[in-house]
């Protein structure tokens, strides 16, 4: 599905963070056990479908409302914070290829962005990590826009500061509430195959332009 012409016509590549420029989505399980455990709670089957999309903040929301946290919202993201900061930081690498990608983007005059669910202090992280800052115009997270995905918002909110055309952004994601906020803003979408969204792959081929296993399969044909 891949094809020479990915990036005709596109002035801006905008990024999911955690499962399309990072392997990270296989942690948030991880962490769910251990803060639920706090509380003597157990992880309900399908809780990462059900909070897929959310904002940080949506997603603390959610955790308070459902499981009668005690904390306050922003205790509940001061310690999702910290138990994440040390994953991100030694754990976490970018996806296969995306390093040789951004190189591409960069040399060939195409703007680039991040547009993450998640924490500005873990984007942040992950941006200092891999030193990413000298790539990205723009990083922005859905809790600084209102609704997380799959409202378009936070990608219409990440163009207009690259001051591009929606119509003229590629978008990266790997689950199907990413793929449909980037398609709702406009944007051709490139769907990135990832371990956690398995179940997902026909939705994903189905909703999205594209589909790759990895960036190398982009390299090798542009």
């Amino acid at each position: 599905m891949c094809e020479v012409g990915l990036l005709q016509n596109i002035d801006a590549v905008i990024f999911d963070l955690d499962g399309s420029l990072v392997d990270s989505m296989w942690m948030w399980h991880e962490i769910d056990v251990e803060y639920l455990g706090r509380y003597g709670m157990e992880v309900p089957k399908g809780l990462q479908k059900e909070i897929e999309g959310f904002s940080f903040s949506e997603t603390a929301v959610y955790f308070k409302n459902r499981f009668l946290l005690p904390d306050s919202l922003e205790e509940i993201k001061k310690c999702w914070n910290e138990m994440a900061w040390e994953k991100y930081t030694h754990e976490v690498p970018l996806k296969p290829g995306a390093g040789e990608f951004l190189k591409l983007c960069k040399e060939s005059g195409i703007l680039l962005g991040i547009a993450t669910s998640n924490s500005r202090e873990l984007v942040t992280n992950v941006a200092d990590t891999h030193g990413l800052h000298d790539y990205f115009s723009c990083i922005m997270t859905a809790c600084e826009v209102g609704r997380g995905k799959p409202a378009p918002d936070i990608y219409l909110a990440v163009a207009q500061n690259l001051f591009v055309l929606p119509g003229r952004c590629l978008v990266f994601e790997d689950i199907v509430p990413g793929i449909q906020a980037g398609k709702a803003a406009g944007m051709k979408v490139c769907a990135v195959e990832d371990a956690y969204s398995l179940d997902q792959t026909e939705a994903k081929k189905a909703l999205a332009d594209y589909y790759i296993k990895d960036f190398y399969e982009i390299m090798a044909r542009v």
